[in-house]
């Protein structure tokens, strides 16, 4: 253990903390090298703590939440590596508005919203991602946008300072918000939702969702869409266009099901960037359009 490691375990005592980490546990490509201290608060205290005492200990943060937009590779993560999952996922609804902390599920977050008769999150409802993530991003499917339903985002900053806008302020774009540059950490977000019949809230999920298991690759490891939709087109379109589909480099493969989804089948890290950078490198070659990634990518290759 380095010794900043046990200093950052005293200086803020009752915060659950995992040393050498493996970090492909916490993804959903199950990839990825180990974290050297990995922390998971229960609550925006103990996150701002974390905050306070890796300044003071001069210690680089990396905040993640649950994995499912990331790709980690083999090298692990230096410093400290904050985790908003487990320990932050309560749920409430009051009147039209849901408030949901940043390591709920979207999932966990629309099926609330349906059973109280509440539409506007059902696009969600298969998104595999959490409600921090997902605002950072903006997450969308199906033709829906968290900002279309986001009234408050509340988080703290990299200097321990707390932060609330309003969904006006956030600045959302396609699969981007402010906090992106400003490197925010949500904490909690309120949603403004309508008064709706949940069982035809039920049915618009249940169909979204047969239409994302006819196709999309759900039974292997992935991150979702791998790169974003470029203007005018389709990433996956472009992809099977270019005859990529099944392509494979080790363990990554362009999915045979729906080209826009990269999966891995038990190789490495280093396998699945080298092949999204192969995806953008013919499909730039042979229709001139640009992929830009979606899948955010982390950390430090393997040292030979």
């Amino acid at each position: 253990m380095q010794a900043w490691t046990s200093k950052m375990m005293k200086l803020a005592p009752g915060v659950k903390m995992t040393p050498d980490a493996p970090l492909s546990a916490c993804t959903t490509l199950r990839l990825g090298g180990p974290a050297d201290l990995l922390a998971e608060p229960a609550n925006a205290d103990e996150l701002a703590k974390l905050f306070r005492t890796a300044a003071e200990l001069d210690v680089p943060v990396t905040v993640i939440g649950r994995g499912s937009n990331l790709l980690v590779r083999d090298g692990g993560i230096r410093g400290l590596t904050i985790r908003i999952a487990q320990g932050m996922r309560k749920l409430s609804v009051d009147g039209c508005e849901l408030t949901a902390e940043a390591g709920a599920s979207l999932a966990e977050a629309a099926a609330l919203a349906q059973r109280n008769g509440l539409a506007g999150l059902a696009f969600a409802s298969g998104i595999p991602g959490a409600v921090g993530g997902g605002t950072v991003m903006n997450a969308g499917a199906y033709g829906g946008e968290l900002k279309d339903v986001i009234a408050r985002v509340e988080g703290i900053r990299p200097d321990g300072s707390a932060f609330s806008y309003s969904g006006n302020e956030m600045a959302f774009g396609y699969r981007t918000s402010r906090l992106q540059s400003e490197k925010g950490v949500v904490t909690r977000v309120t949603f403004a939702l309508t008064p709706c019949d949940p069982a035809a809230i039920a049915a618009e999920m249940n169909e979204l969702n047969e239409r994302r298991r006819a196709k999309q690759p759900l039974d292997v490891p992935s991150a979702g869409s791998t790169f974003k939709r470029p203007e005018g087109h389709f990433a996956g379109a472009l992809i099977e266009q270019c005859g990529l589909k099944g392509f494979a480099i080790g363990g990554a493969r362009v999915s045979e099901k729906h080209a826009g989804f990269l999966v891995s089948t038990g190789g490495t890290a280093a396998d699945f960037e080298a092949l999204m950078a192969y995806v953008r490198c013919v499909v730039w070659a042979k229709t001139g359009v640009r992929l830009e990634p979606e899948v955010r990518v982390i950390g430090e290759e393997a040292q030979r």
